[in-house]
C-alpha cells in the first residue's frame, strides 16, 4: 500500500482499484502535523488501576451536561431505552427513517458512554435519514470483557427484532474498542443468519482485532501519540486476565481470527501513526475474501484522529456518511426488487 494512499479491497481483486487519499494537499498535511505537535505534549492514555477510568468517566459525564440542548439546536432529541437488559440511546431523524446505525463507542473498554459520539451521530442522522442507536454497554472496570460482548450482541439482536425498525437495513459503526466490539458482534451474529443479512455495512475506525497484540502494537514506541505505546500489550493482558495468548486469539474475543464468510461490506480507517494500524490492515486482508472492503490509511494521523479539529477528519467523516447512505440505499433497492418476486 502506498503511504497515505487508499485501497478498495474486493473479494475478486487483490490490487487497489480506487485512490482517494487524505489529507488533500500539503496544507491539510501541515495542519495534521501541527496538531500532532500539540498531542506530543499531552499524557498518553494508560489504564493501570480502576480509579483512573472512574475519574475520567466522571469528567466525561460532566462535560456532557447540556447535551439535550445541543440536540435541540439540530431539531433532534434522544430517547434512552432498555433493549433486552441493555441500555441504548436512540436519536431519530426528523422525517422517515431509512435505516439504522448501531454505534459502539470507544474508550479502551473502560470509559465512555452512549452520548460521547453525539457530534458524529447528529450529522449521521441529519445527513443519512437514519436512526442512530448507541449501545451503553457495561465497562471493563467492573465487568469481564465477555460481559461487554454479551451486552453488544443482546442489543444488536434486540434492535434487529424491534418492531420500530422491522425490515430496515443496519450499518454497524465502531471506533477503537468499539471497533473490536462491533467486529466481534458481527462474528457472533453468524449464528442468526436471518438477522445478519439485515446488516448492510460495517464502518470501523482503528479497531483492536487481536487481543494478543499485532506486530505494530508489540513494537509501539514511547513517542506514540495518544496511546501508551510500550504499555499496550500489558493493557490487553489486564483486560483478559488469567487466560493464555492462545485463548486470547479465539474469536470472537479476537475478531481477526474469525470466519468472515457472510459478513457485510466494510469501510475501514486507520492512521499510519496508530500502533493499531496492523489490526486494521490484517483484518482488511481477511475480510476482503468475504465481501468488498474499502481500506484507508491516513498519513501522519494518530489514534483517535476523527475527533481532532482537522480538515482530514472532516473529509473522513463526510465520506463515512456518504458510504452509510449508499449502503442503506443499496440494501433498500435490492429489497424492493425482491419483494415483487414474492407476490
Amino acid at each position: 500500500m502506498r503511504r497515505g494512499g487508499a485501497e478498495r479491497l474486493d473479494p475478486d481483486e487483490e490490487s487497489p482499484v480506487s485512490d482517494f487519499p487524505w489529507p488533500q494537499g500539503e496544507r491539510e498535511l501541515a495542519q495534521v502535523r501541527a496538531f500532532n505537535k500539540k498531542l506530543a505534549w499531552l499524557p498518553r492514555f494508560k489504564i493501570r488501576n480502576r480509579l483512573t477510568p472512574r475519574l475520567i468517566q466522571a469528567l466525561l459525564r460532566a462535560g456532557q451536561l447540556g447535551g439535550a440542548g445541543k440536540l435541540r439546536q439540530h431539531g433532534l432529541s434522544a430517547e434512552r431505552k432498555i433493549i433486552d437488559t441493555v441500555p441504548v440511546r436512540i436519536i431519530r431523524p426528523k422525517g422517515k427513517t431509512r435505516g439504522v446505525v448501531l454505534d459502539f463507542h470507544g474508550g479502551g473498554w473502560v470509559i465512555g458512554n452512549a452520548q460521547m459520539n453525539d457530534n458524529f451521530n447528529i450529522a449521521i442522522v441529519n445527513t443519512c435519514d437514519v436512526a442512530v442507536v448507541s449501545v451503553d454497554y457495561r465497562l471493563a472496570v467492573t465487568t469481564p470483557i465477555e460481559g461487554l460482548l454479551e451486552d453488544c450482541l443482546r442489543a444488536t439482536h434486540g434492535i434487529l427484532n424491534d418492531g420500530e425498525f422491522a425490515g430496515l437495513p443496519m450499518v454497524v459503526v465502531g471506533e477503537s474498542a468499539g471497533g473490536h466490539l462491533a467486529a466481534a458482534t458481527l462474528l457472533a451474529l453468524k449464528s442468526s443468519p436471518q438477522l445478519l443479512q439485515r446488516i448492510c455495512g460495517a464502518l470501523l475506525y482503528y479497531g483492536v482485532y487481536d487481543l494478543t497484540g499485532t506486530p505494530s502494537v508489540r513494537t509501539a514506541p514511547a513517542e506514540t501519540l495518544v496511546l501508551d505505546g510500550p504499555g499496550m500489550v500489558e493493557a490487553l493482558r489486564l483486560l483478559t486476565p488469567d487466560i493464555s495468548d492462545e485463548q486470547r486469539r479465539q474469536p470472537p474475543l479476537s475478531p481477526l481470527y474469525g470466519d468472515f464468510s457472510g459478513l457485510p461490506p466494510a469501510l475501514l480507517f486507520a492512521g499510519d501513526l496508530d500502533p493499531l494500524l496492523d489490526d486494521t490492515r490484517l483484518i482488511a486482508e481477511r475480510w476482503q475474501h468475504a465481501a468488498p472492503v474499502e481500506l484507508y490509511v491516513l498519513p501522519e494521523c494518530p489514534h483517535g484522529f476523527i475527533h481532532f479539529p482537522t480538515a482530514t477528519a472532516d473529509h473522513v467523516l463526510a465520506y463515512s456518511r456518504q458510504w452509510i447512505s449508499a449502503r442503506v440505499a443499496s440494501y433498500s433497492a435490492k429489497s424492493a426488487e425482491i419483494s415483487p418476486a414474492l407476490l
